[in-house]
């Protein structure tokens, strides 16, 4: 059964677990780990208007909800609503004591006390400065609130979400255009590999086009983040939901929560630092492919060369590359020995299959054993081994099957290279023919059978035996040198024609297997008892009266 991967699939529910997580992060907090000061958003009719830390015995959210309790009511009321600041001096959210601290009032209906905290927490020099701030901004939102309870909001929402769910689709639409008519074009004009090399060339640019893929999600994606962003914004009952989760991915996103070293590290740091180490991945191989199609084909060094100098630059890049990154990054390599160790530990118990693939292959490349363009024989697969990868080998057999065969495999089994260091072999073809034929008749047939294949060496010359008597025929074997192994099979057919033209030529039967059988009888006639022969004799009276 074979099994279709879609990277495509793949990289969206990547990305949407990757969303979830970010948004869990940022709603599940711990408290105090996040921020200094732990605060909670105001709302409005679902309208975000600033967020308020604890003062006094209110926690941040036991003071959020007792301001949007003092609002609720001045939406839905007949009269304007006229938003002011005054300084008092007396009880505050609490109900404690406090001195003369600036307090906000709408329509004379107590909202709030603005407190140094409350200044602090919204950037404001003073709390005089940050009620100001605050009292324009609940003027704005009460009146946008009051707005939409009007008749008609609800209708015109509706058909700004259905344009905006058209124009996304027209994007998502667009992109994917784009992607297949000039994106792909572009991928295959500018990729370096070599589509008609069978050797260690990719047969695709794998690596691009994933990263075009990728690239085509997440413009896909973002149109529609942004859409479903801007249709919640339109209704009260999704706003504050909305409002949750752009907080919970900022929070996730850029909250600097890993310490490595004496630097703290982002998600999104990180983030970053694995998209420079997939495009290095992605660099390396369109280099390597440069190299192999381009450069070390002029040179006119063997196949395997070739390859091992392709595959050894790519491991080189990737691995300077990487040291470059992280040093840029600012993480300091020494920081990271007792995590390497750590990860060492768990690479030697659970992975060590992949490691030795691994090594393996590096094996393969350095001491060549098996070189790309050679024709083996692995246990009952026989082809021509078309690329040494990082793990894996793989061979293409003459029907034109690519075997994936792990590298460690090749070093643990014994493996028939037909063209080790040189592909120059000898075939046999054994044939056998009547008892009648004349063995040396029989060799000038064989001999001019193999004059008329071209692909036949001269040099060492082809050699006939006479093996034996066999059972049913007389037992030859005919020997021939060739330098094309990979065509073994194509050669030995060709030869058997040939020599089926040459026997008949000569007068030689090819025999059939003959058995002799030989039968012991006794005495003619036999002797039948009396009671025998009187049984016939009435058999035969009761057949003549009838």
């Amino acid at each position: 059964m074979r099994v279709r991967l879609n990277p495509s699939r793949w990289l969206a529910r990547l990305a949407w677990g990757l969303v979830l997580a970010l948004v869990l992060h940022g709603v599940a907090k711990t408290p105090g780990s996040a921020q200094p000061i732990d605060t909670e958003p105001v709302f409005v009719s679902g309208l975000y208007v600033f967020d308020v830390p604890a003062a006094g015995d209110l926690t941040a959210v036991e003071r959020a909800l007792a301001i949007e309790s003092n609002l609720g009511p001045l939406v839905t009321g007949p009269e304007p609503v006229a938003v002011r600041t005054e300084m008092r001096s007396g009880q505050g959210d609490d109900g404690t004591a406090q001195g003369s601290n600036p307090v906000i009032l709408a329509n004379d209906r107590y909202i709030m006390t603005v407190t140094t905290t409350d200044a602090i927490v919204g950037g404001a020099g003073s709390p005089e400065t940050q009620a100001e701030v605050w009292t324009a901004d609940l003027t704005a939102v009460l009146e946008q609130a009051r707005a939409e309870q009007q008749t008609g909001f609800l209708t015109q929402a509706l058909i700004k979400a259905l344009v905006a769910l058209a124009v996304a689709l027209t994007f998502h639409w667009l992109a994917g255009w784009v992607g297949r008519r000039w994106l792909s074009p572009l991928i295959d004009r500018f990729a370096f590999a070599d589509h008609d090399d069978g050797g260690g060339g990719d047969a695709s640019p794998t690596g691009l086009r994933l990263l075009s893929r990728l690239l085509l999600f997440l413009v896909r994606g973002s149109v529609w983040l942004a859409a479903l962003s801007y249709i919640a914004n339109l209704f009260p009952l999704t706003r504050q939901f909305s409002y949750r989760v752009a907080e919970g991915l900022r929070d996730g996103l850029f909250a600097r929560s890993l310490v490595v070293g004496s630097r703290s590290y982002s998600l999104l740091d990180l983030l970053l630092v694995v998209a420079a180490l997939l495009g290095l991945v992605i660099l390396a191989s369109t280099v390597t492919n440069l190299l192999r199609s381009r450069v070390l084909r002029a040179t006119g060094i063997s196949v395997a060369a070739q390859e091992a100098i392709a595959v050894l630059s790519k491991y080189a890049i990737i691995l300077l590359g990487t040291v470059v990154i992280l040093q840029v990054w600012g993480l300091d390599l020494s920081s990271i020995a007792l995590i390497a160790s750590g990860l060492g530990i768990g690479v030697g118990l659970g992975l060590q299959g992949l490691v030795k693939d691994f090594v393996s292959g590096l094996v393969l490349v350095f001491e060549r054993p098996v070189q790309v363009g050679d024709f083996v024989d692995f246990g009952d697969v026989s082809g021509t081994v078309a690329r040494i990868g990082s793990r894996s080998t793989a061979i293409r057999t003459i029907d034109h099957v690519s075997i994936i065969v792990p590298n460690s495999r090749f070093l643990e089994s014994e493996v028939i290279n037909w063209s080790h260091d040189n592909p120059v072999s000898r075939i046999r073809l054994p044939v056998g023919v009547s008892y009648s034929a004349d063995p040396q008749q029989v060799k000038l047939a064989l001999l001019e059978a193999c004059k008329k294949n071209q692909e036949i060496l001269s040099a060492p010359a082809p050699q006939v035996f006479f093996k034996g008597f066999g059972d049913s025929a007389l037992e030859f074997q005919l020997l021939v040198w060739i330098a094309q192994p990979n065509r073994q099979f194509v050669i030995k057919s060709d030869l058997y024609f040939a020599i089926e033209a040459s026997l008949h030529q000569y007068g030689i039967e090819v025999p059939f297997p003959q058995r002799d059988l030989h039968i012991r009888s006794g005495q003619l006639p036999i002797e039948l008892s009396t009671e025998a022969q009187e049984l016939l004799r009435r058999l035969n009276e009761l057949s003549g009266d009838r």
